[in-house]
C-alpha cells in the first residue's frame, strides 16, 4: 500500500506552528513601549527646540485678558483649564486649575493645588492666567443655570479634599494639581469631563481601583494611577503606563498621544485643544 507523510501537527516543533508565548510577549512589550517612548522622544525634541523660560521667576503669569470682568458676566459659569507645566516636566505634562463663578458673583474665583506650602490655593493667580508662560486652554465651560447647580456640588468637593495640608504634595504618581481636579470630577460626576491625557497625576488613587469611570459613563482598572486602562463614553479608550496616557476619544473622535494630549476635533463642550 501506497505509504502517506504524516501532516505536520500545530505542536510539532518542525511543522507550521503558531508564534511562541514569549516571542508574542515581546512583541506585546515592544509596541506598547514604541507607543508611549516614541512620542515622549518627539515630545522631548520639540520642547528642547521651543523657546521655554528658564524657570518660574523668568515666566509669564500675566493675565491673558480672555474672561470678561465678573460683574460684566452675569451667569454662573465653571471652567476647567489647564496649562503645560514648566521645566522638564513641560515634556510630559500640563497644570489643571478649577475656575468658579456664581450667578450674578462679582469675581472669579480659581482653585489649585501647587508643590510649595499649603498645596491648596484659592485666587493664586489670575483666573484666565498664563501658566509658565503656556496661554490655557479650556478642558470644560459649563454657564447658565447647569453651572449654578453645579457649583455648590464642586465648592463642598473642595472643602473636603484631604491632600491639601503641607506636605501632601507628590509631583508623581501623585497627589498633586491634576490629581485635586480629578478628585473634584470624580465627586461631581454629572460635570461630564474627560481631563487632558497629559494631566499627570489625574489617576492617581491611593489604592487599586476596579469600577466605574471619574464621568460614570464607563469602567476601569487601575493599581495607583501608575497601571490602568478606561472605556467608557466620556472617557473613551484608554491605557496608561506610568501616568502616560495613550487612547482614543470616542465622543468628540480623536487621538490621545503620551506628551501631546489629545489631537483631534472638538465638540459642542471645549476640550483641550481649545485655546482660552
Amino acid at each position: 500500500m501506497p505509504q502517506f507523510g504524516r501532516a505536520p501537527s500545530i505542536f510539532n516543533y518542525h511543522g507550521t506552528s503558531p508564534p511562541k508565548p514569549r516571542r508574542l510577549r515581546k512583541t506585546i512589550v515592544f509596541s506598547i513601549l514604541a507607543l508611549f517612548l516614541l512620542p515622549i522622544a518627539a515630545r522631548a525634541a520639540l520642547y528642547a527646540y521651543q523657546r521655554n523660560p528658564s524657570d518660574y521667576r523668568t515666566a509669564d503669569w500675566s493675565s491673558t485678558g480672555s474672561l470678561p470682568a465678573a460683574s460684566a458676566f452675569p451667569e454662573a459659569r465653571v471652567m476647567i483649564l489647564s496649562g503645560r507645566t514648566g521645566g522638564w516636566k513641560g515634556v510630559f505634562a500640563v497644570h489643571s486649575w478649577i475656575v468658579l463663578k456664581p450667578e450674578h458673583a462679582r469675581q472669579w474665583q480659581r482653585y489649585d493645588v501647587v508643590g510649595w506650602g499649603e498645596p491648596l490655593r484659592e485666587n493664586l493667580r489670575a483666573p484666565d492666567g498664563r501658566w509658565f508662560g503656556d496661554r490655557p486652554r479650556i478642558v470644560a465651560d459649563i454657564r447658565g443655570a447647569q453651572a449654578q447647580a453645579l457649583i455648590p456640588k464642586i465648592q463642598a468637593a473642595i472643602k473636603d479634599y484631604k491632600y491639601a495640608k503641607f506636605g501632601d504634595y507628590r509631583i508623581w504618581p501623585g497627589p498633586n494639581s491634576n490629581t485635586f481636579v480629578a478628585t473634584i470630577l470624580r465627586a461631581v460626576p454629572e460635570m461630564e469631563v474627560a481631563m487632558p491625557p497629559n494631566a499627570v497625576g489625574r489617576d492617581f488613587r491611593p489604592w487599586p481601583y476596579a469600577g466605574l469611570t471619574d464621568s460614570g459613563t464607563g469602567v476601569e482598572a487601575s493599581l495607583w494611577g501608575l497601571l490602568g486602562v478606561k472605556l467608557g463614553w466620556v472617557e473613551g479608550v484608554e491605557l496608561n503606563v506610568l501616568g502616560l496616557v495613550a487612547g482614543l476619544d470616542v465622543r468628540n473622535p480623536g487621538v490621545k498621544v503620551p506628551g501631546f494630549g489629545r489631537i483631534g476635533f472638538d465638540g459642542a463642550r471645549a476640550t483641550a485643544a481649545t485655546r482660552l
